[in-house]
């Protein structure tokens, strides 16, 4: 919800926004620029900053920045299972995602370097470990009875 024009508050899919950015009192905060960017898909996304002073053009490198964090947060989640923490003392979740993290820097490091992406990496790896385990298997399951 913003308020364009001192009209009332609106959401702010329903307000104009111009593609150099507008203006808008956000409710609770203060006034803030808002800039919206179409998508490939056609569809309009908001980005939203307090600095009044920002361009179109000056608020490109920003947009780099955060896309390139949510491409750092995506990795993490699926190449480490960071989220996936079961304990419950604070040492504990403290040491996984430590863990999480080193592993997944050491993965990227070995991304970089090879040139390749994290999908053919993590296949790389499970492959590695099926041919290791095929050649030298270590679980046994039993045989069925035959009564």
């Amino acid at each position: 919800m913003v308020n364009k024009d001192r009209q009332g508050s609106r959401a702010l899919k329903d307000t104009a926004i111009a593609p150099t950015g507008t203006e808008v009192w956000l409710p609770g905060f203060g006034l803030v620029r808002v800039f919206g960017i179409v998508a490939p898909d056609g569809s309009i996304d908001h980005w939203a900053t307090n600095d009044l002073g920002l361009s179109d053009l000056t608020r490109l490198p920003f947009a780099e920045f955060s896309w390139a964090i949510e491409h750092y947060h995506r990795g993490i989640k699926q190449c480490t299972g960071i989220e996936r923490c079961q304990s419950r003392t604070a040492k504990a979740r403290r040491n996984h995602l430590g863990w999480a993290l080193r592993a997944f820097l050491r993965f990227e490091s070995h991304c970089f370097a090879r040139g390749i992406s994290w999908v053919e990496a993590k296949a790389e790896i499970i492959r590695e470990a099926v041919r290791s385990y095929l050649a030298h298997p270590w679980i046994w399951l039993p045989k069925p009875s035959t009564a």
